[in-house]
C-alpha cells in the first residue's frame, strides 16, 4: 500500500467570494484567519497558468488535526476556476504533507498518475498536484513543509 494520502494536512475549497466565505465562517466561530504565505522561490515551478496562479487569493484556518484552505481563483483559466465555473464552491482538492516530496512524485506516477501542477524549492519543499479528480472524484495533492519552519506563517 502507498502511503501518499496518508497524512492529512489541508482541505481546500474553490470559492467565488473570498471575503463573503471567510466572513460566513467567523459567524460560525472559525477563525481567525491568516493569509496562505506564498513561500521562498521554487526552482522548479510547472503550474498551467503562473499568472492566474499568483492571482489567486487563500485564507487558512487551522483546526486542531487539519488546515481549512478557502481559494478564490482569479479570471485566467487555471483548474481552479474551471472547476469553480463548472461546478460552483466546493472541495478542490486534498493536500496531504509527505516526507520526500521527489520520491512521493515518483511513487504517484509508480500508481499511474500524472502530475497536472508542480512546484520545488531548493530545500525540496514544495507541492505536486495529481489528476486524480474523474476517479477519486477530487484532486489529490502531496505536498512537503520546508524543514526547520517555526511560525505558522513559515511551514506552508
Amino acid at each position: 500500500m502507498s502511503d501518499l494520502f496518508t497524512q492529512l494536512h489541508h482541505v481546500c475549497i474553490v470559492v467565488h467570494d473570498l471575503d463573503r466565505a471567510v466572513s460566513a465562517y467567523q459567524r460560525l466561530g472559525v477563525g481567525p484567519w491568516f493569509d496562505y504565505p506564498k513561500g521562498g522561490a521554487y526552482v522548479e515551478y510547472d503550474v498551467p497558468d503562473p499568472a492566474g496562479s499568483a492571482a489567486m487569493r487563500y485564507k487558512c484556518y487551522d483546526f486542531e488535526n487539519f488546515q481549512l484552505q478557502l481559494c478564490q481563483p482569479g479570471p485566467e483559466d487555471t483548474p481552479q476556476r474551471r472547476f469553480l465555473d463548472a461546478h460552483g464552491e466546493g472541495v478542490y482538492h486534498l493536500g496531504f504533507e509527505v516526507p520526500d516530496l521527489a520520491e512521493a512524485v515518483a511513487t504517484g506516477g509508480r500508481l499511474g498518475l500524472d502530475v497536472i501542477a508542480k512546484g520545488q524549492r531548493a530545500d525540496g519543499s514544495g507541492f505536486a498536484y495529481f489528476d486524480t479528480r474523474a476517479e477519486t472524484g477530487v484532486t489529490l495533492e502531496v505536498r512537503r513543509t520546508s524543514a526547520g519552519t517555526t511560525s505558522e506563517s513559515d511551514r506552508y
